[in-house]
């Protein structure tokens, strides 16, 4: 069983609330829900965490690293400049997956740049909740490997 840290970055507590343009109508629970829906499918046991705080998921980051075998992250905004988060996770000996919701690289200039892309194992963003799907499938497929050699 695959123990995977997942965290939500600042404002996804308002999912429903912001923008539902682009994020949709659904909420943080509801993603939650779908996220431990797929996690009992392939056998995973999450820990989920929210906050709109940098240092609360470093905070988060460090306190699960004996405990998580791999961390899906949705880092918003800090997606684009938190050295720290970077470090936090760079630290770690486990394969970190980086999500979107929305396609980032279709939006504001600002938004193309990740400073986490370089020390994720991968990306995927623009598909809604199934970006979290597929990043729980392939942390999956990642602890898999791993398992076997």
């Amino acid at each position: 069983m695959g123990k995977v840290l997942v965290l939500h970055g600042p404002n996804l507590n308002w999912l429903g609330k912001r923008e539902p343009a682009v994020y949709g109508r659904e909420t943080l629970d509801d993603l939650n829900r779908v996220l431990n829906e797929t996690a009992r499918q392939l056998g995973m046991e999450l820990r989920i965490f929210q906050s709109n705080s940098e240092g609360g998921l470093i905070d988060r980051i460090q306190a699960e690293a004996g405990w998580a075998e791999a961390i899906l992250i949705n880092p918003g905004a800090f997606t684009h400049y938190s050295y720290a988060l970077r470090d936090a996770l760079a630290g770690m000996s486990v394969p970190v997956v980086e999500v979107h919701l929305s396609n980032i690289y279709a939006r504001e200039e600002f938004r193309h740049h990740s400073v986490i892309a370089p020390i994720a194992r991968g990306q995927i963003a623009g598909f809604g909740f199934d970006s979290y799907r597929l990043g729980l499938r392939a942390i999956n497929e990642l602890l898999e490997k791993r398992n076997r050699i």
